[in-house]
C-alpha cells in the first residue's frame, strides 16, 4: 500500500519535502536513516525527490525513527494538527501507538 500524493481537492502533496524535514529535525543523515529503514541511500533521497512512491510501512518506521508521529495525521487528514495535538497532550498518546505499531513491523 503506497501513501497517495495528491490531498483532497487534487492538490499536489509534497511528501519528500516532509520526510527531509522529519529527518534533518531528527538529526539522522540520509545513510543512517537508510540503514534504520533497511534500505539504500539512494533510495531515501529518492523518497526525499518524491521520485518513489512511500509505502506505508516505511511512513510507519519513518515517523516512529524521527519520533514525530504527527506526521501520520497530518498526511491522513490532510490538515496540520501538530499545535491542536502538543496542546491537547495527545502526541504521547500517538507515539505510544506508533511504538505499538513498531514492534509488531
Amino acid at each position: 500500500m503506497c501513501i497517495p500524493c495528491t490531498l483532497k481537492g487534487g492538490e499536489e502533496l509534497e511528501i519528500g519535502t516532509k520526510l527531509r524535514k522529519m529527518r534533518k529535525e531528527a538529526g539522522i543523515s540520509q545513510e543512517l536513516m537508510a540503514d534504520l529503514l533497511h534500505i539504500s541511500r539512494s533510495n531515501v533521497s529518492r523518497l526525499e525527490g518524491n521520485k518513489i512512491e512511500l509505502k506505508a510501512v516505511d511512513l510507519l518506521r519513518w515517523c516512529k525513527i524521527t519520533n514525530n508521529p504527527e506526521m501520520l495525521m497530518v498526511l491522513y487528514a490532510s490538515i496540520d494538527v501538530t499545535a491542536t495535538l502538543v496542546a491537547s497532550g495527545a502526541t504521547s498518546l500517538i507515539t505510544g501507538f506508533i511504538s505499538i505499531l513498531g514492534g509488531v513491523l
